[in-house]
């Protein structure tokens, strides 16, 4: 008897557990029949988005995109309370996730990326470090003023201060001969070296600029000196040239590719000044949100610094070996100028009408 008792006892909750999964399976699929067809028209929604963009939905489109969003997000909070099927609460979850992306991430493409950074990130980053920026083009200016006030003191100091790579035999004991021969002679730099000595110029001013750039970090110091120093060897060689008498010929030979390599250097300073100034005055934020707040904008002065290098190696490896006239070099170099503090200066500025009226 016992044992008929303990047979009745397990028939019977295998009956109850078999009438609950068949209860928990049509009340899955009642749920799901009331609302699949919503799921349907959402899931070829983000398809559709996933596809093209969500520039091509049209207005009812995203309206019905963001109403399906929300509906299927409050079936997954259902589903999960009242613990339906795991596949319908995966499907669903998969559904809301892609219905996320879709609505709220940004649907931009890499054009559309640059050219935000161009017309508004970098502009907007210039404004924004006034600062660094004269940290950085006053270490370039006092460096040049230093220089060339000790060459005219002593012109011993010009090897103190220019390598003599650099130098490449134009130094002081040169004669006015060959000195103005190269600044307008090209016998070294033949039209089918231009390119590798662009590239070469490059990477050399890119080294220069990293370093200022990265070393910013130490309480801006570092940066400081680099630049300074680079304004030293500046100074120094036109100081050279102007004792010998071709001042202007070496400011225009400068002019045409230093106005934009130069700037470059001030800039990356700038950016490695964001970098050490966030070390140095926190404020309110500790170091680490400092440091991370200012890299923002210390990141977009390093990509402007590099953009800029590119077109400085242009300049100078191709345009200054090829345009010997020095109005011409002057031109070009300064209204370069004129074009990279028009860009950064009026770019990604509201208008009046999206700031609305004043009050």
């Amino acid at each position: 008897m016992m044992d008929l008792g303990i047979d009745s006892r397990t028939e019977t909750g295998a009956s109850v557990n078999v009438g609950a999964i068949q209860t928990d399976l049509l009340r899955s699929a009642r749920f799901r029949m009331e609302r699949e067809a919503h799921w349907r028209q959402l899931d070829e929604l983000v398809t559709r988005a996933e596809k093209g963009g969500a520039a091509t939905l049209g207005y009812d489109d995203v309206r019905n995109l963001a109403a399906g969003y929300r509906q299927a997000m409050n079936s997954l909070s259902v589903a999960r309370d009242i613990s339906l099927d795991r596949a319908l609460v995966a499907y669903l979850e998969s559904l809301c996730a892609r219905a996320y992306l879709v609505v709220y991430a940004p649907q931009e493409s890499l054009r559309g990326l640059i050219t935000r950074l161009l017309v508004q990130g970098i502009p907007q980053a210039v404004r924004r470090s006034a600062l660094p920026l004269f940290i950085g083009f006053l270490a370039l200016i006092l460096g040049a003023a230093a220089g060339y006030r000790l060459f005219t003191h002593d012109p011993s100091w010009f090897y103190t201060f220019v390598p003599p790579d650099m130098a490449d035999q134009r130094t002081p004991a040169a004669s006015v001969d060959f000195l103005r021969s190269t600044l307008y002679g090209d016998e070294r730099h033949a039209s089918d070296r231009l390119a590798a000595f662009s590239a070469f110029l490059f990477s050399h001013n890119t080294t220069i600029v990293v370093f200022i750039f990265a070393l910013g970090v130490f309480m801006s110091v570092p940066s400081f000196i680099l630049t300074f120093y680079n304004g030293l060897m500046l100074g120094a060689f036109f100081a050279m040239f102007s004792r010998k008498g071709l001042g202007y010929d070496i400011f225009a030979w400068l002019s045409i590719h230093g106005v934009t390599e130069l700037a470059a250097i001030a800039i990356a300073c700038a950016g490695g000044a964001r970098l050490g100034l966030a070390v140095l005055v926190p404020g309110m934020r500790t170091r680490r949100e400092a440091l991370r707040h200012q890299a923002h904008d210390a990141v977009k002065l390093a990509i402007l610094a590099a953009l800029m290098l590119i077109v400085a190696a242009f300049i100078e490896g191709v345009l200054r070996q090829t345009i010997q006239e020095p109005i011409w070099r002057l031109g070009i170099g300064w209204g370069m100028g004129v074009f990279w503090v028009s860009w950064l200066l009026f770019s990604g500025r509201e208008s009046k009408i999206s700031r609305g009226p004043k009050r």
